[in-house]
C-alpha cells in the first residue's frame, strides 16, 4: 500500500471530511453533528494554528485517512502531564471502508507513525483517545503506545498514552518477525508537519 499525506485544505476537503465526520464509525472524533461549514471553519482554524497540522491521507490519490498533528504544550493537554521536548501529539480517523480490507489500518496507522518520526523533532507521540474507544486503544498497544493514566478533557475521558521511537522499532520488529519475508512493504511519502 502506497500512501502520500498532504495539508488538508478546509475548503476542498470539507465536504469530504464532513462525510466522513457523521458518520456512525466516527463518533469519537465528536463531530457526528457538525454541519459542512462546521467541518471547514474548523480545518480554517486548524491551518491557521502554527501549532496544529490537519493532513489528508491517499492512497493512489484517493482520499484515505485524516490526520492531525500538534504541539500538547498548545493543546488541551497543557498542563496535564510534563511535556517533554520532542514530544508530538496525533489523532487519526481512517475514511470509511467501500469493501473492507485486511491490514489496512494497520497499513494507515504504521505510516502515520513513519510519517511523523521522519521528523527528527519527533521523539515521543502522544494519543488521548476516548477511554471507550476499545478499538483503538488495542491497535495503539500493538503499534508500541504505551498508556499512562486517564486523563479528563472537555469533551471526554482519555487515555493518554506514548509511543517512543523505541516502542515503535519495538513493535515493528514483532510485527515484521511474525510475517513472512516475501509481505509487501508500506511506503509512505508526504510534506513535513
Amino acid at each position: 500500500m502506497n500512501f502520500t499525506i498532504v495539508p488538508v485544505h478546509a475548503a476542498r476537503d470539507a465536504p469530504l471530511l464532513h462525510d466522513w465526520m457523521v458518520r456512525d464509525y466516527a463518533r469519537f472524533w465528536g463531530m457526528t453533528t457538525a454541519s459542512r461549514a462546521e467541518v471547514e471553519a474548523e480545518y480554517t482554524r486548524i491551518a491557521e494554528d502554527p501549532h496544529h497540522h490537519a493532513w489528508l491521507g491517499l492512497e493512489d490519490g484517493t482520499p484515505a485517512f485524516l490526520m492531525e498533528s500538534y504541539a500538547p504544550a498548545h493543546s488541551p493537554l497543557a498542563g496535564l502531564y510534563e511535556v517533554r521536548p520532542g514530544d508530538t501529539g496525533m489523532h487519526l480517523l481512517v475514511g470509511p471502508a467501500e469493501q473492507p480490507r485486511s491490514g489496512f489500518t494497520t497499513a494507515v496507522f504504521r505510516s502515520v507513525l513513519d510519517f511523523l518520526f521522519a521528523q527528527e523533532r519527533t521523539q515521543r507521540i502522544v494519543v488521548e483517545p476516548d477511554v471507550r474507544n476499545t478499538k483503538i486503544a488495542a491497535l495503539n498497544a500493538r503499534m508500541g503506545f504505551v498508556p499512562a493514566k486517564t486523563i479528563s478533557l472537555p469533551d471526554k475521558d482519555a487515555l493518554l498514552s506514548f509511543c517512543t521511537r523505541g516502542d515503535y522499532a519495538r513493535s515493528r520488529q514483532s510485527a515484521d518477525a511474525a510475517v513472512p519475508a516475501a509481505h509487501p512493504t508500506d511506503a509512505v511519502s508526504g510534506v513535513a508537519p
